[in-house]
């Protein structure tokens, strides 16, 4: 970039521009929300038959169409701003060096160069030391020698000179690295010419946000950064001293992070993370679609010591051993995405209200925390923690668990709303026999949950979380126990399902008021007897037994995962639960228990 080019910029329209982004940015997505949260419920609810079905798909198209807006603008805009930062940064060099010039009565010319004045005092010859010209240098070490050179010149004007044309050059140099960077990644942010968003398309702009995120470090360095290991209150405050530019610049650049982070905004979070979860699902579709098919001839069958063996083909062997874990990974966690898609296409159906996406991952086993509405506005949150084998793939199950009691608690309510959240923040045991004997999962899980809860207080209108009720099952309430145990767990009321022990040995030491730990255990589950010989408080106590001290629920169901099931009483005391009627459940008698 040359001198005149420098000096005729203004960074200014550059942000300016960036602003307009931001602003298409922000109604596309208020667009998104309008048509996926109002019109398209509207159809469903109201309409029915092949049209209407028809009507909601191409509905859901337009969302995405807009969300995918949304995204590609929210980038531009951050871009924008990046460069307009370093452009910034690069004129304040060039405006001072262009001014120290002016004060010096040292001439700048075209090209970057300084051209200094006779100065100083006469030498032997009776002549004042000659002026000249310098070109900035930016090398470190040149320019150093450039000035220990000018140092020894008796001609004051030359180090004046030198000074000015090396900041200059840097300056210039400084604003041709952001225009070479920043060009490229500006133009990589277009969109097809048609109105499909496609897979390759969410893949696509995966892609640029990782560009606009590994050029904009400079930019993201200079905003303030988020609370190290900070506490959600503390998260919280750091969101809320962010300036919109600053909000929009995190939540393009870092998803990931913004949706991570309790104490956060439901809204935020959730708008974070259906970011990273369509362009992950984008890239995760696109690679499989790029891994051959498994051959159609599995198996075979060989003779064996004169006995016929089932075995796998070669060719399947093959496959396997090259795409085998791969493939299987993908498709796991696509089934996983395709259950979250399905709550959020679910929206409306029978009064369900809007999904928020509160966490989402895809590492190891995966991680997804989802609410059905807005815990931020509810008078009684539920949060429930799944147990052994619970990962990314299998979430859909646990899911409908929520959805079911949110029905459930919402009908049990009048002018209060309810929100239930399927928590699947932790590495569960992934086997029964294998796993699950094993209390690091559930030490490891508490602190998370532990945030996650202080972060509900931290995001709910008020400063306080209203009424807040834990269910857990299985091994999850292992890992409730475990956060109870080890520190505060910031809850109301806790229900336990199914439970193999609670690492502690009375309902006392869950930390809740006294009266509020409930537990139920259905005819044909063996899972709690199985467990309490490694997760049982002393003497092996579970909720189960008496002397724990929790109300033993009564249920209507069998075995150890129909707790949650519709119509039944099991689900009902559960629902009176979390709306605060406990008092109104039905406990077991004396004998039962």
């Amino acid at each position: 970039m040359d001198l005149a080019t420098l000096k005729a910029i203004k960074p200014a329209e550059y942000s300016e521009a960036a602003d307009g982004y931001r602003g298409t940015s922000d109604m596309a997505g208020a667009a998104k929300d309008r048509i996926e949260n109002q019109i398209a419920v509207a159809v469903r609810n109201r309409l029915k038959g092949e049209a209407a079905t028809a009507a909601v798909r191409q509905l859901g198209k337009l969302g995405q169409n807009f969300h995918y807006i949304q995204a590609q603008c929210g980038l531009i805009g951050t871009a924008l701003e990046a460069f307009s930062y370093e452009m910034e940064a690069a004129k304040r060099k060039l405006d001072t060096a262009l001014e120290n010039a002016r004060a010096a009565h040292l001439t700048v010319n075209a090209d970057g160069s300084v051209t200094y004045p006779p100065g100083g005092e006469k030498g032997e010859d009776g002549k004042v030391p000659a002026g000249g010209t310098v070109s900035g240098l930016t090398d470190g070490t040149a320019s150093a020698l450039g000035r220990q050179a000018a140092g020894f010149d008796p001609n004051p004007h030359h180090r004046l000179a030198r000074d000015c044309a090396d900041l200059i050059a840097t300056a210039l140099g400084e604003a041709t690295e952001a225009d070479e960077k920043w060009a490229p990644k500006l133009r990589a942010l277009k969109a097809d010419d048609d109105l499909t968003v496609s897979d390759a398309d969410w893949a696509d702009t995966s892609s640029d946000a990782k560009g606009v995120t590994g050029a904009g470090g400079q930019y993201l360095a200079s905003l303030p950064q988020p609370p190290e290991d900070g506490s959600p209150k503390e998260n919280a405050e750091w969101w809320k001293e962010l300036s919109a530019e600053e909000q929009a610049a995190w939540a393009s650049m870092r998803p990931g992070t913004v949706g991570g982070l309790d104490g956060l905004p439901s809204t935020v979070r959730d708008e974070a993370n259906r970011m990273v979860f369509d362009t992950t699902r984008g890239r995760m579709r696109t690679e499989l679609n790029s891994i051959p098919a498994p051959p159609s001839h599995a198996w075979t069958w060989i003779s064996a010591g004169g006995h016929p063996s089932r075995v796998h083909t070669d060719e399947w062997m093959q496959w396997h051993n090259k795409y085998g874990d791969r493939y299987d990974r993908l498709n796991r966690s696509l089934k996983g995405m395709q259950a979250i898609q399905d709550r959020f296409d679910a929206t409306g159906t029978r009064g369900l209200p809007e999904a928020y996406l509160l966490g989402f991952n895809t590492e190891k086993d995966g991680r997804a925390i989802l609410a059905n509405g807005n815990p931020d506005t509810a008078h009684h949150t539920a949060v429930y923690v799944p147990g052994t084998e619970s990962d990314l793939g299998g979430i859909g199950g646990n899911i409908n668990r929520m959805v079911n009691v949110w029905r459930a608690a919402n009908g049990k309510v009048s002018g209060e709303s309810v929100s239930t959240i399927t928590w699947l923040g932790y590495d569960a045991p992934d086997h029964v026999a294998r796993d699950a004997p094993f209390e690091h999962y559930a030490y490891d899980g508490a602190p998370e949950f532990r945030n996650f809860m202080d972060g509900l207080e931290a995001s709910h209108s008020g400063n306080s979380s209203g009424h807040t009720a834990v269910i857990a099952h299985s091994y999850g309430t292992t890992l409730v126990g475990a956060a109870a145990q080890t520190g505060h767990l910031n809850a109301d009321e806790v229900i336990f399902a199914g439970s193999p022990g609670v690492k502690v040995s009375s309902a006392d030491e869950m930390d809740v008021p006294e009266g509020h730990v409930w537990n139920q255990e259905a005819d044909g589950d063996i899972v709690p007897d199985i467990g309490r010989w490694g997760h049982g408080g002393d003497g092996f106590i579970i909720p189960s037994d008496p002397e724990f001290g929790a109300n033993q629920v009564t249920t209507d169901t069998e075995g150890h995962s129909d707790y949650w099931k519709p119509d039944t009483e099991s689900l009902l005391n559960q629902a009176l639960i979390v709306v605060g009627k406990g008092d109104e459940a039905v406990l077991k008698s004396p004998s039962e228990s």
